[in-house]
């Protein structure tokens, strides 16, 4: 069931949006009955945020397991980092109920950082904080930017000089182990030390994507994707939300606001849509290793299938 390492196995389909993952995870969950799939997509966390996240039907929800979605509200706070956390209690949950993990998505940032866990560092120390605090109300963030610049030049490379969470922290990591944080993070093995991932990714000519897209936008906009907007705005969730600045909410939110005409918006919603997808495409590409990649323009869907069905219930 698991290699010589006793790692778990977990199962990933991934790809752009568009692509048609959905569809395809719920037909190999028919094809093997005790499999979960666990979402990876950063706004089918939200709950009432159904079209314009584009989450599986009712119906679907209601015969085959899936985590993930629909556990926060739309002004809760949410990270990575908790993402992380619960889907790996969730995978051992699953592994204790002898179930197949199942993850799909297109969030890279989702997949990369269980796949790589990301460096963590050692805990607070409010101590010092309270101290870098008192220097930054005095001469300012800078001058804390500058010190962080003469210990590890390659940290202040990838941070904004004004990002004083991410200065502080990297400040505090260096008092407390008196190692920078480009050190210690080149010293991470970066591997999950529990989890066996085999990953399965789908794409498709560019243009295909992106027409699969225009449409899926139509349908969205059909089912009431506006209705849902003007919804959660009398529900209290303002524009200025992280969730509402998702795709689809963000647009339609400025149509509602009388900053787009609905041409406009829905114009919008495709050409970012589109945008966004290629930016995914890039982030699997440099980001996630051992991706065994599917190419619908190529492969029947029904092939695909197969394979993948093939290699879970090979590898259990």
């Amino acid at each position: 069931m698991n290699d010589v390492n006793d790692k778990k196995d977990v199962f990933i389909l991934l790809g752009p949006t568009g692509i048609g993952k959905t569809g395809i995870s719920i037909k190999i969950a028919k094809e093997i009955s005790n499999i979960e799939i666990i979402s990876a997509d950063s706004m089918q966390i939200y709950k009432y945020m159904d079209i314009g996240t584009d989450k599986p039907d009712k119906a679907i929800l209601s015969t085959i397991k899936h985590h993930m979605i629909d556990i926060i509200k739309p002004d809760e706070l949410y990270d990575v980092v908790k993402y992380c956390t619960m889907a790996s209690q969730l995978i051992f949950d699953i592994v204790k109920r002898k179930k197949i993990s199942l993850m799909v998505g297109g969030t890279g940032l989702y997949f990369s950082s269980m796949i790589t866990p990301l460096f963590s560092g050692p805990g607070k120390d409010l101590k010092y904080r309270k101290l870098l605090d008192k220097i930054v109300k005095k001469q300012g963030v800078n001058y804390l930017f500058d010190k962080l610049s003469a210990i590890d030049p390659d940290c202040t490379e990838k941070i904004d000089k004004n990002d004083l969470q991410r200065i502080t922290r990297a400040l505090e990591v260096y008092k407390m182990t008196g190692k920078t944080m480009t050190s210690l993070r080149r010293e991470s093995t970066n591997i999950n030390k529990y989890f066996n991932f085999h990953i399965f990714g789908l794409y498709r000519n560019r243009e295909a994507i992106y027409n699969n897209i225009n449409l899926r936008v139509d349908a969205m906009i059909e089912k009431g994707l506006i209705e849902e907007v003007e919804m959660l705005k009398k529900m209290g969730y303002r524009s200025h939300l992280h969730s509402m600045q998702g795709l689809g909410y963000k647009q339609i939110n400025k149509y509602i606001n009388n900053q787009y005409d609905k041409e406009t918006a829905i114009f919008r919603i495709k050409a970012d849509t589109r945008h966004y997808a290629k930016r995914q495409m890039t982030w699997f590409k440099n980001k996630i290793d051992h991706i065994k990649w599917f190419n619908l323009d190529q492969v029947d869907e029904n092939e695909i299938i197969a394979k993948i069905t093939g290699k879970i219930i090979e590898s259990y």
